[in-house]
């Protein structure tokens, strides 16, 4: 095994990776496409959304509220993009009436994101973080490439204190539900970037995630259903 990691690290050094000012150009080229095409849509559903009330019709109303919810499904897919206080926004605005909608459109967004990230090859990470010169990081997506699922999971929990290990493999999926919900959970990439990183990682089986997605958003949705947009007018 250690001539193995051995080779792989060597291999990686020996990869092209970029200039820096190559690499961290075209990362920042990626970055900002995203940026524009998310405040694009933005601005222009607030600008719709003023038109509506300014106008006072009530299917201009209902048609932006639609396209606003299929790209609240969108925004959710985008790491670090705040897809689900965009939801509480909704939830605030609209109250219980829209919460079954919120609920479905949060579940297909974050599904939608780790469908993304299950089905992104290896070798399209490997590419950036070569743009980034993250050698280690490079020769750790070799070394899980052409692993099996449970062989992946080993070698990525073999390092944790042997107590630790099999609660984490074991309970792998309460975790991931835990960082859906976790305050500030932005640094970690959002809803989307935890689902993508879900997906790509390959730990999760495509079943058992969207359950725990299902399971993980549910609690806000219901609550305000029940309960009225007062329980979260504190967020």
């Amino acid at each position: 095994m250690e001539r193995n990691s051995d080779s792989l690290v060597a291999m990686t050094e020996h990869d092209h990776f970029p200039p820096w000012h190559v690499g961290l150009t075209r990362f920042a080229v990626k970055l900002a496409v995203v940026a524009a095409m998310v405040y694009v849509v933005l601005s222009l559903l607030d600008w719709a959304q003023e038109r509506a009330q300014v106008i006072g019709s009530d299917s201009l109303m209902l048609g932006v509220l639609t396209v606003l919810i299929l790209v609240y499904v969108l925004l959710l897919a985008v790491p670090f993009v705040p897809g689900i206080e965009i939801g509480i926004s909704l939830l605030l605005m609209k109250g219980a009436d829209i919460a079954p909608v919120v609920y479905i459109a949060t579940v297909l967004g974050l599904s939608l994101a780790y469908m993304i990230g299950h089905s992104v090859p290896y070798r399209w990470l490997h590419a950036t973080l070569a743009d980034l010169h993250l050698k280690r990081a490079c020769a750790l997506i070799e070394r899980l490439e052409p692993l099996s699922h449970e062989n992946r999971l080993a070698h990525l929990t073999h390092r944790l204190p042997e107590r630790t290990a099999p609660y984490v493999r074991k309970g792998r999926y309460l975790i991931l539900a835990a960082l859906f919900n976790i305050p500030g959970n932005a640094i970690l990439g959002g809803g989307g970037g935890i689902a993508f990183i879900a997906g790509f990682s390959r730990l999760f089986r495509p079943w058992a995630a969207v359950l725990t997605i299902l399971l993980a958003v549910l609690p806000v949705p219901l609550s305000v259903w029940l309960l009225g947009e007062g329980v979260i007018a504190f967020r």
